[in-house]
């Protein structure tokens, strides 16, 4: 008898996000929040945890299912750490992600390479309930530098300009499972799959 997987609500509209989550947990049943018509919550916390937590509890109420929320952003240090959790909107809300690109390329016009180190940080968020008191949390960090120009075809987000030196090339240029072993989500992921183990008789 074939064993049913898991049921988990993704609280993203986002599609770069929902495929990596979907390829680095195979062993459980990813549904989008739009398949509840659950809408976008006002991202109003200060930090990637405080917005994960408000994401995951939203998606967790209206589906009445087990909800996973990640939020995540690029960290510059030229910048005073920004653009953080602004990453999506750092060009205003809606922004495209080339929109989002320019920007951080005009602010960091002059700066040289080796002071244009960067990270990304992933803050990941299981939710069992609406109003489950102890929430799975697990993050995880990338670092690297940022471009002065955009290369590469893959990925999302500010992948075209940020350079892993590992590879010598940008996020953007890697095959998604060259990333996955490397990112900020892919590292974010194996921590919460080691939450897991211990708690998928709960879900």
């Amino acid at each position: 008898m074939t064993q049913t997987k898991p049921s988990l609500v993704l609280a993203s509209g986002n599609a770069g996000k929902i495929k990596e989550l979907q390829t680095l947990l195979p062993d459980y049943l990813l549904i989008p929040q739009t398949q509840f018509d659950v809408p976008e919550i006002a991202e109003t916390g200060t930090t990637f945890v405080e917005n994960a937590i408000l994401k995951a509890r939203h998606a967790a109420k209206i589906s009445k299912l087990p909800a996973i929320a990640d939020d995540s952003g690029l960290v510059v240090a030229a910048l005073n750490d920004a653009p953080a959790i602004y990453s999506a909107r750092y060009a205003g809300q809606g922004a495209s992600d080339a929109e989002n690109i320019a920007k951080l390329l005009r602010e960091l016009n002059g700066v040289p390479f080796s002071q244009r180190n960067a990270y990304f940080f992933c803050v990941l968020v299981l939710m069992r309930h609406a109003d489950d008191p102890c929430p799975i949390i697990a993050q995880g960090r990338w670092d690297g530098y940022i471009l002065e120009q955009p290369r590469g075809e893959h990925g999302f987000g500010y992948d075209p300009v940020f350079y892993v030196p590992i590879h010598q090339c940008s996020a953007a240029e890697l095959l998604l499972e060259i990333k996955n072993s490397l990112s900020h989500r892919g590292k974010a992921l194996a921590q919460l799959q080691r939450e897991l183990l211990s708690a998928t008789e709960n879900l």
